[in-house]
């Protein structure tokens, strides 16, 4: 296969980085903490966590977890957001032998109760404010005992009892635990009545269940393995190394743990790295993003465009006021980065923001803009080593297209999932004969740069012509008064499916729908220009930040019927 994409590769990237040693995280994190057992690990609110109490830590969880009975295969899910205890969970997870399945706490009752019961985890480890929701779900599921864990008890020692005086009886987090169920503190710091299983997790262990986006109906687990997961740290790390030095640079933790890109492409990413983590356990809330910016000063950034316009319009990002001079390296992710979100937030701070493209199912690793070459606008970037892509004919997938041509994507990388779990027939729909066909559509230029153009089951047939969301989205995303823009197809008695955008505009800034659409006839074909325009205070996202387009239509649907 010709890979025009290498010739674009940092100087220092290679192109494959094989042999990849027969390890885990597990085995890195041990490694870690011998070489250098004082170095900090994680950094949270002020406080410091070294690889010896990391590694201490989770050898006490792992130890525990084994006296109870937790052997390999079973699954322990983490209920948590990024936290100390989250990391601490999840390696002792993995030495005990037994599979993570990160969830998100925000979810609703329906769709944890699904996740658990549906991946048959016999622990959870929730944080204290989840307790009582876990707590009603439980005789659904096969869970056996609830481990709580309060979000202060890794705070330094002023701000905990501040905490403790002040917020922690209103945020939920004092809570009464059934008899039974544990607190993670007394479980990790008392002495073990068992050693943890030194020997740990082999690379073709399972190692996590990642729930997909679910933005393609209910969500799925995806089972990755030790070695992919190690795997594709390894080739972020290498991507990211011609700017980013080890030890040193911290990453800020903005994904969530149970997103992929937290999981794989940030946690794996800094532990392969030795990378300090600093841990943002909500950065929705801004103004503490900001102050962990300025206090602990991150050389890595990543984020979801969704929080680069929400960084933009803050007053004291605006005034200047916030120092980004320790970031070298912004990372785009998990959805579209319009053109002038890109432009806007460079042009304020300084920083430059590269793209990447994956899915769960890719375990993270794929495609990424090289950090210190070519940015082309609108593209992702190329593949990342040992990482394989190509474009197939939409209606005959065995068919390649040529560069420039529009098709399925489909990637080729040794770190693909295993597969979904319990699921064969999804399994067999999206891996064939070892490819990973995406469901997304895009196209290869002739140095390899891909370009997203949509979803599959995004595009918009309107009168019979194709209409690609993004495309539209982008063309609004440039007037000067929009903040955000959804588009997607909605029915329409005339055309069958009619261009719909769904604007939020800038604070103080007016716009209407005419305007919107002349912009728009100036950049696009007529069929593509929106025959609706609704404007609204705020568009529905996922957990961390993805747009949600069908979520638009359908409540279009539902407020207006068929057509």
């Amino acid at each position: 296969m010709d890979r025009p994409w290498l010739a674009h590769y940092d100087d220092g990237v290679p192109a494959t980085l094989a042999p990849y040693p027969e390890k885990t995280l597990v085995d890195v994190v041990r490694a870690s903490a011998a070489e250098r057992p004082r170095h900090p690990a994680v950094l949270f609110k002020g406080a410091r966590l070294s690889y010896g109490e990391l590694n201490g830590l989770s050898d006490g969880f792992a130890a525990w977890l084994a006296a109870r009975g937790v052997v390999k295969g079973d699954r322990v899910a983490l209920i948590m957001p990024n936290c100390p205890q989250v990391i601490i969970a999840q390696l002792g997870v993995w030495k005990a032998g037994a599979v993570a399945v990160p969830l998100n706490p925000l979810s609703s009752e329906e769709e944890l109760a699904h996740a658990l019961a549906g991946t048959g985890a016999r622990a959870a480890v929730v944080l204290s404010r989840f307790y009582h929701k876990i707590k009603h779900l439980q005789p659904g599921t096969a869970l056996e005992v609830v481990i709580a864990t309060n979000i202060k008890e890794f705070l330094p020692r002023l701000l905990r009892l501040a905490y403790t005086l002040l917020k922690e009886r209103k945020e939920g987090d004092r809570v009464a635990l059934t008899p039974g169920d544990v607190w993670f503190q007394a479980v990790i710091r008392a002495p073990p009545s068992a050693a943890p299983p030194r020997a740990g997790p082999s690379p073709s262990d399972a190692a996590l269940l990642m729930l997909t986006g679910g933005t393609t109906g209910v969500p799925k687990a995806a089972l990755l393995r030790h070695h992919g997961v190690l795997m594709a740290a390894m080739q972020i790390n290498r991507w990211f190394r011609p700017i980013i030095r080890e030890w040193d640079d911290g990453i800020a933790f903005v994904f969530p743990p149970f997103h992929v890109a937290g999981n794989v492409g940030i946690l794996g990413t800094a532990l392969v790295g030795r990378n300090p983590g600093v841990l943002v356990p909500n950065p929705r809330d801004i103004n503490e993003l900001l102050r962990t910016i300025q206090k602990e000063r991150p050389a890595v950034l990543p984020a979801v465009p969704a929080l680069y316009n929400a960084m933009l319009v803050h007053p004291a990002v605006r005034a200047g006021k916030v120092d980004f001079s320790s970031v070298k390296l912004c990372v785009s992710g998990a959805s579209p980065l319009l053109a002038e979100t890109k432009r806007r937030f460079e042009q304020l701070t300084g920083a430059r923001i590269i793209e990447v493209y994956s899915l769960t199912e890719a375990c993270m690793a794929a495609v990424g803009t090289p950090v210190m070459g070519t940015y082309k606008e609108g593209a992702v970037g190329i593949p990342l080593p040992d990482v394989d892509v190509r474009i197939v004919d939409v209606d005959d997938p065995s068919q390649e297209v040529g560069p420039g041509e529009i098709g399925e994507i489909v990637i080729e990388a040794p770190q693909l999932m295993e597969g979904y779990w319990h699921n064969p027939e999804a399994t067999t729909e999206m891996l064939r004969n070892g490819r990973l066909y995406t469901g997304d559509l895009g196209l290869l230029d002739g140095d390899g740069y891909l370009t997203i153009v949509d979803r599959k089951k995004d595009l918009i047939k309107a009168s019979g012509f194709q209409v690609w969301p993004r495309e539209v989205e982008e063309v609004i995303a440039t007037h000067a008064a929009v903040a955000e823009v959804g588009v997607a197809g909605v029915p329409d008695a005339h055309s069958g499916e009619a261009v719909m955008a769904w604007v939020v505009t800038r604070k103080g800034m007016g716009l209407t729908e005419e305007e919107v659409r002349d912009h728009c006839r100036r950049h696009l074909a007529a069929y593509k220009v929106p025959k609706r325009v609704e404007f609204r205070e705020a568009l529905p996202k996922s957990a961390i930040g993805k747009l949600l387009r069908r979520e638009l239509a359908r409540e279009f649907r539902a407020a207006h019927g068929p057509t």
